[in-house]
């Protein structure tokens, strides 16, 4: 059974037991390869299971792991308390792991994330920007410069959003994608959970969490960039639905200046 793998892999369950994934690009291939690295040493330090994929084609490449069971969190954001709480404590931990060590089994070094997040932000300033209503692109300048220099210092998912959290029954079963895993700013982690779900959820993810008011700050620069990547992966992939719709979004979360619960 074919299924969605995310913007940079295809996944095909087989067996009912066996996730293999496939890179959907060449430049992809090198985001599976570090993950089948990374996670047999990152797994057991995790209160949630992951999936830990081993490679088992060299070329074409495909890694496999074992299925995570569950079901992605509702978008709304209207996932139970008790969820929140329990992915708070998953960040924690995850947020708790050794980066230099980290790096040595696989994870994209500081140095590269940081260089790779400046080539970005240069792409939303010449390409996305322009795209938006000339009087709103002062403001979008305004906010690519908050975005500019976040610290690069933590094991991050670098991705974490409903989709890649697993639920059954109104307990977490799993938090799955670590493809975009980085040494970088805990705070992206924190984007969605602390401002794109609901209150109570919100507020348990801070409470067994325990972020600073810094932190609290940079995960909503995070949440209100966040389309900005949709824009530009449709402008990449040729998909006017995805330019729209995360124009869309970033002209909603400028807006948005809420504070994180």
């Amino acid at each position: 059974m074919e299924f969605s793998g995310g913007w940079d892999s295809k996944a095909v369950l087989v067996d009912g037991r066996w996730v293999e994934r496939r890179p959907r690009r060449p430049s992809s291939a090198e985001l599976l390869r570090r993950e089948a690295s990374l996670m047999p040493w990152l797994a057991p330090r995790l209160p949630l299971p992951v999936p830990v994929p081993e490679i088992i084609g060299a070329d074409p490449l495909v890694v496999r792991h074992e299925f995570v069971p569950g079901e992605p969190l509702d978008e709304s954001g209207e996932a139970s308390a008790s969820i929140g709480h329990r992915l708070g404590l998953f960040l924690r931990a995850l947020h708790e792991a050794p980066a230099d060590e980290a790096v040595r089994h696989g994870l994209q070094p500081a140095g590269e994330a940081r260089r790779e997040h400046g080539e970005l932000i240069g792409r939303f300033r010449t390409e996305v920007v322009p795209l938006l209503p000339a009087d709103r692109r002062p403001t979008a300048s305004a906010f690519l410069e908050t975005a500019s220099d976040p610290p690069f210092d933590t094991v991050v998912h670098g991705d974490l959003g409903p989709e890649h959290v697993l639920a059954d029954g109104g307990a977490p079963t799993g938090v799955i994608d670590f493809g975009d895993a980085h040494a970088g700013d805990r705070a992206i982690d924190l984007a969605w959970a602390l401002n794109g779900t609901a209150p109570p959820f919100a507020r348990a993810v801070a409470a067994a969490y325990g972020p600073s008011d810094g932190d609290r700050a940079r995960a909503l620069v995070w949440h209100r960039l966040g389309p900005w990547h949709e824009v530009l992966h449709g402008i990449d992939t040729g998909t006017p639905a995805y330019v729209r719709s995360g124009l869309d979004g970033v002209l909603d979360r400028l807006a948005d200046g809420h504070p994180a619960a």
